[in-house]
């Protein structure tokens, strides 16, 4: 399946202008990557999906409950933190997220590759704030949460918040819709026509949870 135009401000790839520096959306890319959509639908409380609409209701209880609130928030307080060179509450934040329990199908798959791409920051030596949360990850006071990994990351290649923001939601959508054409046989168009219509929202959602000051 080709890859879908979009939005202006959504057409271009996470992967290609993160490239080399953020391999994680790779992952990102894959609904299998984070979590079944079976094992979600179930915290989502949607029915199995096995219809177009089925799917529509799924991505959509996704954004409001997990995407938007949850995710773009916490890679948001991650930058800000990293940018801040705010350790402490970087870890404090990551210890926090361990204990929403919307997030608990993520949670395995989450620190796996969060973790898999802070060990490929472990070279930057002179990175202060990837240095001290390794070391927190090392010593088991934080997870590694792939969001707040991705935060982090944009800030260490000065990579653009709101971009950034942009680029995981639309990968992570992109990922779920993908995953289930394959079984549900929709066509490319129908496929592409979802994923504008989720997507359609987002810049304006972004610029609102920009603008709101980080809760320390």
């Amino acid at each position: 399946m080709n890859r879908w135009a979009a939005k202006p401000e959504l057409s271009q790839d996470a992967a290609e202008w993160l490239g080399d520096a953020h391999p994680l959306v790779a992952q990102l890319g894959s609904a299998d990557g984070l979590v079944s959509m079976s094992a979600l639908s179930d915290s989502l409380a949607v029915q199995p999906v096995k219809s177009l609409p089925a799917l529509r209701d799924f991505l959509r209880r996704y954004h409001s409950q997990v995407l938007l609130p949850l995710e773009l928030v916490a890679i948001r307080d991650a930058h800000v933190h990293a940018a801040n060179n705010h350790v402490r509450e970087l870890i404090a934040f990551d210890q926090q997220l361990s204990a929403e329990p919307m997030l608990r199908d993520f949670a395995s798959a989450s620190r796996r590759i969060g973790q898999a791409q802070l060990q490929m920051l472990r070279p930057l030596r002179d990175e202060r704030i990837v240095q001290r949360y390794l070391a927190a990850v090392d010593r088991g006071d934080a997870h590694g949460w792939h969001t707040l990994v991705y935060g982090l990351t944009l800030v260490v290649y000065s990579l653009p918040l709101r971009q950034g923001l942009l680029g995981y939601a639309q990968q992570t959508t992109r990922g779920f819709i993908h995953s289930a054409a394959r079984s549900l046989k929709v066509t490319e168009a129908e496929c592409r026509a979802l994923f504008e219509e989720l997507c359609e929202p987002l810049p304006a959602a972004v610029e609102m949870l920009v603008a709101k000051p980080v809760v320390v």
